[in-house]
């Protein structure tokens, strides 16, 4: 395994973002309010919100957020600045506010608008949706559980976390605006961004029942902990993706591995953005009115069911799955102004495999040192033990009782 080296830490976490388009899935399990622990003094609301994206795919993203009812609480921020007369986020101005003055106006004025949540689930006279921010997520859910019902068609929007657990990564879908939507059933949709790097064996075997190719690449998150260890680092994390198979032109999807998959040279990777489509309910075969029961066709020339109904209801429901499907390489623009252009969020030159590194490699190497400061503890002990004995030889010399040597024993025993 490849040595955890300080100037490999190069690693920089692209895009990973998630949109989601449908009806909201509410019951009595979707929020969790005001919920505290005999263990310590948090408090906190919980939103675990499904949206309801077409064709059985429901998905589930997530908010949480708290405070200490014994502790001085503090919301970290990031401050504005002015380049070329336009505000821009400052990042290197970090800044905390008091958990009291979270809704003051005037202390609000100062911070980046990314580090808000946005909400929007009421209308105003002119059935114009308006905008609630929100620095804590706890404020957040309150807002949302008081005014999302369940049906209502919203817009989700969040960024998509990876986590390691029990040997495999996990994703979280940590929701950061919540918008009523005027999209109908046709516009649905579950889509994410992602920036992956791919090395050269990236590309699995086709996939012949899924007609798509596993795409095997590496995502890049920053881990805080880990099992209750600090880590503070920014690791990659394997993650298979799936690339469909244009069937009326497998020519172009074998175009498309070469281009924005396969890397440049040896030894180097791929850093790509794509945007896909997520899968993670059911999956439901679509059926036409021919392939309906004749006893249910008769019901729809009765009138007693609506041919949308009968087709909604008669859909063919699979298994379960959990799926992210690469569709497109993002476009993005380079340039200010008139000089601004469109380009493709591809680069083959940034990274080689040499600069990844792992969550793994970083709990290694703390094991490893929880080793030695338990080895250096025992022989300090030992060490202390020995010249505490061998103080008491000493002192019982000097006082002229019998030191008994390691072989001292034995000669007792004959007497």
């Amino acid at each position: 395994m490849a040595k955890v080296k300080e100037e490999q830490l190069g690693l920089k976490k692209g895009k990973a973002q998630f949109l989601l388009i449908g009806e909201a899935k509410v019951n009595d399990y979707t929020f969790t309010m005001d919920k505290d622990t005999t263990k310590s003094d948090w408090v906190w609301n919980q939103m675990n919100l499904g949206v309801d994206c077409g064709n059985g795919n429901v998905i589930y993203s997530d908010m949480m957020g708290g405070y200490g009812s014994e502790r001085d609480n503090v919301v970290y921020v990031h401050g504005i600045k002015e380049v070329d007369g336009k505000k821009q986020e400052d990042f290197d101005n970090k800044f905390t506010i008091d958990w009291d003055d979270r809704f003051d106006e005037t202390i609000l004025e100062s911070v980046a608008d990314s580090c808000f949540i946005k909400v929007g689930l009421e209308k105003d006279v002119k059935e114009k949706t308006f905008k609630n921010k929100f620095l804590s997520a706890y404020d957040a859910i309150q807002y949302i559980q008081q005014h999302l019902e369940n049906g209502m068609i919203v817009n989700v929007k969040g960024k998509l976390k990876y986590q390691a657990y029990n040997d495999s990564v996990t994703i979280k879908k940590e929701v950061n605006s919540v918008f009523l939507s005027k999209a109908k059933p046709e516009e649905y949709k579950a889509v994410f961004t992602q920036t992956i790097l791919c090395d050269a064996n990236a590309v699995g075997k086709l996939d012949k029942e899924k007609a798509s190719f596993p795409i095997t690449g590496y995502v890049v998150d920053y881990v805080g902990k880990y099992d209750g260890k600090e880590i503070k680092k920014t690791v990659a994390f394997t993650k298979t993706f799936e690339l469909e198979v244009d069937k009326t032109k497998p020519e172009n999807t074998k175009k498309f591995i070469a281009k924005f998959l396969n890397p440049a040279k040896k030894g180097t990777l791929v850093e790509v953005t794509v945007e896909g489509e997520m899968l993670e309910g059911a999956s439901v075969v679509s059926i036409t009115l021919d392939d309906l029961p004749e006893d249910i066709r008769e019901l729809i020339e009765l009138n007693v069911i609506t041919e949308e109904e009968a087709l909604s209801k008669c859909a063919i429901g699979g298994s379960k799955e959990k799926r992210m499907l690469i569709k497109r390489p993002l476009i993005t623009f380079e340039g200010e102004g008139e000089t601004k252009v469109p380009i493709l969020a591809i680069n083959k030159d940034k990274y080689k495999e040499s600069d990844l590194v792992f969550l793994s490699q970083f709990i290694e190497k703390e094991e490893k040192e929880e080793e030695e400061e338990e080895t250096e503890s025992l022989e300090d002990s030992v060490s202390k033990f020995e010249k505490t004995l061998d103080k008491k030889k000493e002192d019982d010399a000097e006082e002229g009782e019998e030191v008994v040597n390691d072989e001292a024993w034995m000669k007792l025993l004959d007497d």
